[in-house]
C-alpha cells in the first residue's frame, strides 16, 4: 500500500506519530541538571503559542498520523487556563493517547480536573525520597507535597502513575533499589534516565550520568529484573519487574542505549518551533506561519519540513555537553 504522503515519515522511513508540547517555558523549580541556580530569562507570553494555537497544531498533527501526545513545560501546571485547555486537547479525533508530564507541585489541586478530560497516564519527577535532599535537588521544600500527590492520584485510579528519576552519580544514586522496591508495593512504574549533560555546572557541583548497565547489575543481584514485552507506546523505555510485583521498572539510557532508531517523536517548543531532535539544534518556526494566518496546508508542509531534518541519530556522549542550559524548559525534554 502506497504512503499517504501527508503522514509524517522522516527520511529513515521512521513514521513519526508522538508529539510532546511544551505548553510553557516557566517552571517553579530550578533542579540541578536542568537549570541554573538563579533562573532564566522567561519568554513573554505573546511569544509562546496560546492554546487556541496549540489545539490547531494539534489537530493538524493528528491529521498527520500523530496519535499520542504528552504535555511537558517547564512545568506545565503553572499555567492559568491549564485546566480548561485539557478537555478540549483529549476531544481532538484521532488522538488514542494524552499524558502529562509534571514535578508534581501543584499536582493534587489540578488532579480531579485531568481525570475529567480524561487523561489516566501521567509522569511524575521525582530524584529523590528524602525530604532534604529533595530541596538540595530542586532548589524547594517541596517533597511532601508530591509525593502526598502521588498517594492521592493512585487513589483516584491513575494508571500507570509513572516516577522519572534522573540518577545521578553521588547524588541520588544510592537511593535506587529504593526507588525500586516502590514497584513491589505500588503498580508504580518507576523510571530511571541516565543524566544527560547539559552544557554547565551548578552552584559548583560537577554531574555525572550512572550508566544503566550498572544499576541493573546492582538491582538484580539481589532480586532478579524480569524482562516486559515492548509495547509500540513504550518509547525510548526498556522495560523489567521484579518476580510478582505489581509495579515496573524501566531504564531510559541515551548514553549507554541510543533508541534513535526507533524515535518516533517531534517536539512543539513553548515559543512554536518544532524540533525534530532534542539534541540537534534544527528548528522549523511553526508560530510565525500560524500567526500569518497561513491554512492547514501550509501548516502541515511545516511539519513535514521537520521530519525531513530528523537526523538518523543523535551525538551525544557523556564527554560531550550540549548548549541545553536553562532551554530544557523551553524545548520540553
Amino acid at each position: 500500500m502506497e504512503e499517504n504522503p501527508s503522514r509524517l515519515v522522516d527520511p529513515y522511513h521512521r513514521r513519526l506519530t508522538y508529539l510532546r508540547i511544551s505548553v510553557t517555558d516557566r517552571c517553579n523549580l530550578r533542579c540541578l541538571y536542568c537549570m541554573p541556580n538563579e533562573g532564566v530569562k522567561w519568554l513573554k507570553h505573546e511569544d509562546i503559542l496560546s492554546y487556541e494555537e496549540i489545539i490547531r497544531v494539534a489537530n493538524v498533527a493528528a491529521e498527520m498520523g500523530v496519535d499520542k501526545i504528552r504535555l511537558t513545560g517547564g512545568e506545565p501546571l503553572v499555567r492559568k487556563g491549564i485546566d480548561d485547555f485539557l478537555p478540549r486537547l483529549t476531544a481532538i479525533p484521532g488522538l488514542r493517547d494524552v499524558s502529562l508530564t509534571t514535578n508534581g507541585i501543584y499536582l493534587s489541586e489540578h488532579l480531579r480536573q485531568i481525570k475529567s478530560a480524561g487523561i489516566n497516564r501521567i509522569n511524575i519527577s521525582l530524584d529523590t525520597l528524602s525530604p532534604q535532599k529533595y530541596e538540595r535537588i530542586t532548589g524547594l521544600d517541596g517533597f511532601r507535597e508530591v509525593w502526598g500527590a502521588i498517594q492521592l492520584a493512585y487513589e483516584m485510579g491513575f494508571h500507570p502513575i509513572k516516577l522519572n528519576t534522573v540518577v545521578l552519580r553521588g547524588i541520588n544514586e544510592h537511593e535506587v533499589p529504593q526507588f525500586a522496591n516502590l514497584s513491589k508495593e505500588y503498580p508504580f512504574h518507576i523510571r530511571f534516565i541516565e543524566y544527560m549533560p547539559g552544557g554547565f555546572v551548578d552552584q559548583g557541583i560537577a554531574l555525572h550520568h550512572v550508566p544503566t548497565p550498572t544499576l541493573k547489575e546492582r538491582l538484580s543481584a539481589s532480586d532478579p529484573l524480569v524482562p516486559i514485552t515492548r509495547m509500540d507506546t513504550d518509547g525510548p523505555t526498556t522495560r523489567f519487574k521484579f518476580e510478582g510485583a505489581p509495579g515496573e521498572i524501566g531504564f531510559i539510557s541515551p548514553l549507554t542505549h541510543h533508541f534513535c532508531e526507533t524515535c518516533n517523536r517531534l517536539r512543539l517548543t513553548a515559543e512554536g518551533h518544532l524540533r525534530p531532535c532534542l539534541f540537534s539544534e534544527q528548528e522549523v518556526d511553526l508560530k510565525k506561519p500560524l500567526r500569518k494566518g497561513s491554512d492547514d496546508e501550509d501548516l502541515k508542509r511545516v511539519f513535514l519540513e521537520a521530519a525531513l531534518k530528523k537526523p538518523r541519530r543523535h551525538t551525544l556522549s557523556s564527554e560531550q555537553p550540549l548548549s541545553l542550559a536553562g532551554r530544557m524548559s523551553a524545548i520540553g525534554g
